[in-house]
């Protein structure tokens, strides 16, 4: 299908509607080449008002829509997951962990078939910890690793595990790598992301409600994920990698680390650093789409 969504599903052509129930959209009750047809960028985040304000932020940066305009939530239908739209841009909420952002893409690139789009970017903007990094540092994944550190997904399906790559673009990777450079605002690594399942005793925490391992345990399995090339956690990117692939799709993942874990387990910044830090990936990627778009 060239650089159109590739569907990994035979039963789909087979259905006369497409409900998007999570999205509250169908191919029946929905024109989707029409309202999605231009898209170009999608970007995807765990927190709905984070995606609205990036829907804000790139509509000023692209000089779309009027100062001040708000844009309206498409899926306002649900409270599950928020999408707002300006231009070539797709800006969708995923939630929180690999439950939920599975949901979210395979309705998400159902949606992209569904409207014919090619030649699209999908990338995942949020907030994670750091390994060996100054808090506020930004990380574009190589590859995502799960929590042994292996580059892969995987998954039960119809009671037998199914193992699928996350490796993510590697000329995308560098592509923003250069878009940070040239902002020269934030430091900036390419480095591998571990995925997990949890964010507490998956990520090796001493603080949640349960904990039977100590610090000396903790900080030996932290020091062997930063010399297995690991620079941040997070709790989505593997199943984000192992669908974009899928799918055909060119996907990155661009996360700012809130706390260099091998020096704590919370994050004590001030809510205004944070909000900051927090704005660091949004301001990476709108000037990464800005250059795509010829606008720099």
């Amino acid at each position: 299908r060239g650089n159109f969504i590739h569907l990994c599903n035979p039963h789909l052509e087979k259905m006369k509607e497409d409900i998007l129930y999570h999205f509250a959209l169908g191919t029946g009750t929905h024109d989707f080449p029409a309202l999605f047809g231009d898209v170009k960028f999608v970007c995807v985040g765990g927190s709905p008002s984070r995606m609205k304000a990036f829907t804000t932020y790139i509509a000023e940066e692209l000089g779309l829509g009027s100062p001040g305009c708000d844009y309206p939530n498409i899926c306002a239908g649900t409270d599950r997951y928020a999408m707002y739209k300006v231009g070539p841009v797709l800006s969708v909420s995923h939630g929180m962990g690999i439950p939920s952002i599975s949901i979210m893409l395979h309705e998400l690139i159902k949606l992209l078939y569904h409207a014919k789009c090619s030649n699209i970017t999908i990338i995942r903007i949020g907030t994670s910890g750091g390994i060996g990094l100054e808090p506020g540092s930004v990380v574009i994944t190589r590859q995502s690793v799960d929590a042994t550190f292996k580059p892969q997904f995987e998954q039960v399906i119809l009671g037998k595990t199914v193992i699928r790559s996350t490796n993510l673009d590697e000329h995308l990777a560098k592509e923003l790598m250069q878009c940070s450079e040239e902002i020269g605002q934030f430091n900036t690594v390419i480095g591998n992301t571990m995925c997990t399942l949890d964010f507490y005793e998956g990520q090796g925490r001493l603080d949640g409600a349960i904990c039977l391992y100590n610090e000396e345990e903790k900080l030996q399995y932290l020091k062997e994920a930063y010399d297995s090339g690991v620079r941040n956690i997070e709790m989505e990117s593997s199943v984000f990698a192992a669908m974009c692939n899928l799918s055909g799709v060119k996907a990155a993942v661009v996360c700012v680390t809130l706390l260099n874990r091998l020096e704590g387990d919370q994050i004590s910044s001030s809510h205004d650093v944070l909000v900051e830090y927090q704005q660091r990936p949004q301001k990476l990627v709108g000037y990464f789409i800005k250059k795509s778009l010829g606008k720099v």
